[in-house]
């Protein structure tokens, strides 16, 4: 939560008519304000009582481009039983003896067939279709794309299931324009260097930080040079940019040493005219790797429609590069806000602050009332984990899973308002595991420059970035997922290695023993990422708070 902003955000605000001066996540949290229960809490599906087919479908990458009609493209099917009313499920007869059918899928965008009797077994996820761009052409509106599955087991009758997605096939970009494509069978992205000088599109794990740009990157161009030399592949510039040469001249620097651009417009996106100007002025830089609209639209209540109209306009003028937004609340009209997002990501900050009492308005913090600078949150790390959780959990449910990431935004300040400490560097490091473990696609910390701790730890996790993408942005890595006491693990395995990320989630020395997992062996570890972790013998070791990386196999 970027408290030190709350006045600006309130004026802003109240000029849009959209902001309560006196409401956080849709709560009073002035001592004077009575208890007032926010509205908007993310629906729990109801249950039902028979087995449901959720049949769902979306296109392997996003967007194509002509370059991809001499390889096979891709639609990835979802046929996953569930006895959860979520969105797109319908009940489905399954005989109670005999062998269960195969589903028979078929593609079809505009009424052109592109896949016919697809083979997709019952209850599987994220089975590939391929199918060839070739009888399609280029063109700037996304294709609809109509699926369509049945069901037929022998001596059964055939049940016949469909929905909808749509297919991105842009025509090739302006010459020195990137494209940043979304990988939807991870959630990952992938682009070309920044540097705009050619190359291949490689899985991009984003690690960097909002940084300060008035009082420090427009000041001193040099510093580009020494975050791309630590190891982080992104910058978040923090608008405003009144400064537009100084502004241009950043961009062009990241593009010389050939670090990504992550382009803040929190202050202009509920104005599409603003919207407009500065997509226009950014979007031909090949260091463009995505938007970010919404900065804690849930906490100030932006308009419902703030994001999604921010998100259209952007698509309507660009369309090569995804769209990102964060979110405050832990439930506090989530749908809503997604649904102008490609990317979501969540800043819950649970370190060194008081979640039931607010040290800043000296008011109690309920799921009805107040603002402790983390929202309903716990107290402990794990609110990190806990929070991507719901936000994976509500993209399953919404159908949006296979078509949204999420990603964490580590806290890396402190010393102010709700927080009294700045994290060590070993906490940073853990808050961006834990966020990767539970399905981070990307790590942006606020905010830069922080402490000389955090900015060494954080440049261990960046230098690692790359070899950690090779298996978390893998569409044929297997993951698995354990908690042992308080230390949180993921693994990643593909063809015969397996990534080990662990992460120690409290102050105290921890171990974990690979024995544990079936099939897992330390002979030959090899580490990529120390803070604070070894493996002796069998097991791997954390300090306090400590967290590595290593590759088995």
């Amino acid at each position: 939560m970027r408290m030190q902003l709350r006045s600006v955000v309130v004026l802003l605000g109240a000029f849009f008519g959209s902001v309560s001066a006196q409401t956080w996540c849709g709560k009073n949290y002035m001592a004077s304000s009575p208890v007032v229960p926010p509205s908007g809490q993310f629906p729990t599906p109801a249950t039902s009582s028979k087995p449901l087919l959720a049949f769902r479908c979306a296109p392997a990458i996003k967007p194509y481009l002509p370059e991809d009609i001499s390889s096979p493209a891709g639609i990835l099917i979802d046929a996953f039983l569930t006895n959860s009313e979520i969105v797109g499920a319908e009940p489905i007869d399954i005989p109670l003896l005999g062998e269960l059918a195969d589903l028979l899928v078929t593609v079809n965008v505009d009424g052109h067939e592109l896949i016919s009797g697809g083979v997709v077994p019952l209850n599987a996820t994220k089975v590939e279709l391929p199918f060839s761009l070739a009888g399609l052409k280029p063109q700037k509106e996304a294709f609809n794309v109509s699926c369509s599955a049945t069901f037929a087991p022998i001596g059964a009758k055939a049940q016949t299931f469909k929905t909808t997605t749509s297919l991105a096939f842009l025509p090739d970009p302006p010459a020195g324009r990137s494209v940043t494509k979304m990988d939807l069978r991870t959630g990952a992205l992938l682009a070309k260097p920044a540097t705009g000088k050619g190359g291949s599109y490689e899985p991009v794990l984003p690690v960097g930080f909002y940084t300060a740009f008035g009082d420090y990157l427009a000041t001193n161009i040099s510093l580009v040079d020494q975050i791309k030399a630590e190891g982080y592949n992104v910058i978040h510039p923090i608008p405003t940019f009144d400064n537009l040469t100084a502004l241009t001249e950043v961009i062009q620097r990241m593009e010389e040493v050939g670090i990504y651009l992550m382009y803040d417009m929190r202050w202009t996106y509920m104005n599409l005219t603003g919207v407009a100007e500065e997509v226009e002025r950014v979007r031909d830089s090949p260091a463009l790797l995505l938007w970010y609209t919404g900065d804690e639209p849930d906490g100030t209540s932006d308009p419902l429609n703030a994001t999604s109209l921010a998100y259209d306009e952007i698509y309507e003028l660009d369309g090569y590069h995804p769209v990102s937004l964060v979110l405050n609340c832990q439930d506090y009209y989530w749908t809503e806000y997604t649904a102008g997002s490609d990317i979501v990501m969540e800043d819950v900050y649970p370190i060194s602050n008081n979640v039931t009492w607010s040290v800043e308005w000296n008011t109690p913090c309920t799921l009805d009332y107040g603002d402790c600078g983390c929202d309903n949150c716990k107290g402990s790390l794990m609110d990190i984990s806990d929070r991507l959780d719901e936000f994976q959990y509500r993209l399953w449910v919404s159908g949006w899973d296979r078509t949204k990431a999420v990603w964490g935004v580590p806290q890396g300040f402190g010393g102010a308002e709700y927080w009294p400490d700045v994290p060590t560097g070993k906490q940073w490091v853990a808050q961006s595991v834990l966020s990767i473990n539970h399905g981070a696609l990307g790590v942006v910390s606020w905010e830069a420059p922080s402490t000389d701790d955090i900015t060494t730890s954080a440049s261990l996790l960046a230098s690692a970035a790359p070899a950690l993408a090779e298996y978390i942005a893998s569409p044929s890595a297997k993951f698995q997922h354990v908690l042992s006491g308080e230390v949180d693990v993921g693994f990643w395995t593909v063809g015969g290695k397996t990534l080990v990320l662990a992460t120690n989630l409290v102050n105290e020395s921890a171990t974990f023993d690979l024995d544990s997992v079936r099939g897992l062996s330390a002979i030959g570890a090899k580490g990529i990422l120390d803070s604070g972790a070894s493996i002796q013998g069998h097991k791997i070791v954390l300090e306090p708070t400590g967290s590595g990386a290593f590759i088995l196999g």
